[in-house]
């Protein structure tokens, strides 16, 4: 099935920079859909806009990069950042607000209260980036207190992240239904992501073997959760001595209530996910995957 048609916005979305302007642009909008982004917008974005396109009145991209879910050794400064080619893409998309705040705006003082992700957020992301996950609950917290949106949507390739969003809004009670919208794979399989600006095309060839793990983990299923991870470190193992290598960060198979890692006697639905570094570039994807009743 085909992604329905962009709905154009006639002159391209209203562009605020502040809460108040926020406030006045959303004053009668109806029921509210929310895409959070940091920017550097692609062809993953656009089919969450047209998801959240479809059951809303009124749609608002989010575009902030945020800092309090970057490491001190992490691509904060490099991230890339171009609003009028993002502004363009909404226009496109049939977006009717974009919400780019400066930071001094997010973050006026020192972020003393914080969203504390929990146990699922000190695992496979949380572990590899400590603190990475409450400065995403934080950030994600405050759009929702800005933007009071009815729905938000985000990517399933950040797998975690999503599960993490509805743990807090399920535990904090927070009136907002949160959608998941399938990863968007380049023609080449390579999941789409910001930061593939920063592969090579070498790069990029070595970065492939991050699909064919999960693919080949997910057609070993039936065999059950060890021949799921066996299946997937096989092809790692040999993409370790490609070049440019990749050097893997993990390779998890969990459940997906949890992110904890799955029994070998694990039934039904878990997540195969796995990070690597290639070149200068972190990347990381998932699949869902169905082990044998």
């Amino acid at each position: 099935m085909t992604d329905p048609a962009p709905r154009a916005r006639v002159g391209g979305p209203l562009v605020v920079r502040t809460p108040e302007e926020l406030r006045r642009a959303l004053a009668d909008a109806g029921r509210v859909g929310l895409v959070p982004t940091m920017g550097a917008l692609h062809g993953g974005h656009r089919s969450l806009m047209r998801l959240a396109r479809e059951r809303v009145d009124t749609l608002v991209v989010s575009v902030f990069v945020n800092p309090l879910q970057f490491g001190p050794d992490e691509d904060l400064d490099r991230y890339p950042r171009d609003l009028p080619g993002d502004t363009r893409l909404c226009g496109e998309e049939g977006v009717d607000v974009v919400f780019a705040p400066e930071t001094a705006t997010m973050y006026p003082r020192p972020q003393m209260v914080t969203v504390d992700a929990g146990a699922m957020g000190d695992r496979l992301e949380g572990a590899s980036r400590p603190g990475h996950f409450t400065g995403v609950l934080t950030v994600v917290t405050k759009l929702f207190q800005l933007v009071r949106p009815d729905l938000a949507v985000f990517g399933a390739k950040d797998a975690q992240q999503i599960a993490l969003v509805r743990r807090m809004v399920a535990d904090l009670d927070l009136p907002v239904e949160i959608v998941g919208a399938p990863t968007l794979r380049d023609p080449d399989g390579l999941a789409s992501s910001s930061r593939n600006v920063y592969l090579s095309e070498r790069d990029r060839v070595s970065a492939l073997s991050l699909s064919r793990a999960l693919a080949a983990g997910a057609d070993a299923a039936p065999e059950g959760a060890e021949a799921v991870r066996a299946a997937a470190q096989a092809v790692l193992d040999k993409a370790a001595g490609a070049v440019p290598p990749v050097e893997l960060d993990y390779l998890a198979l969990v459940d997906p209530a949890t992110f904890a890692d799955a029994a070998d006697d694990h039934r039904g639905e878990a997540v195969l996910a796995v990070a690597a570094r290639v070149g200068p570039t972190r990347l990381i994807d998932n699949v869902t995957v169905t082990l044998r009743p």
